[in-house]
């Protein structure tokens, strides 16, 4: 469920309080155990890019997690927003039950 009125924590802000600083793991090692560049790392944690399936499996591995949990961190980010970027538009779509209500009440 995505939080109402904030937007979801970014799945590198988990990355980096949850898991990298505990750890204490700097990013370039972490980048160099699951094969990516530190800039990945860095541009996750910052919130310039997303997780990918691939960065999943591969922080999953590592970390001893799901890719899921990975995913599901993008996912309500990236439901969030563009639920933000379209809310009124949402607002406009009718929704098929209020049409069949609407059309019952015609007819009688």
């Amino acid at each position: 469920m995505l939080p109402q009125n904030r937007r979801p924590i970014h799945p590198g802000e988990i990355l980096r309080y949850e898991f990298l600083e505990p750890l204490k793991l700097t990013q370039q090692k972490l980048a160099a155990k699951i094969g990516v560049t530190r800039v990945r790392i860095n541009e996750i944690i910052f919130g310039k890019r997303k997780i990918t399936p691939d960065m999943a499996f591969r922080l999953s591995k590592y970390f001893n997690t799901s890719p899921d949990f990975w995913m599901n961190l993008q996912m309500n980010i990236d439901m969030w927003d563009t639920f933000q970027s379209y809310k009124n538009e949402y607002d406009n779509i009718e929704s098929i039950s209020e049409l069949v209500h609407s059309n019952v009440q015609a007819t009688n």
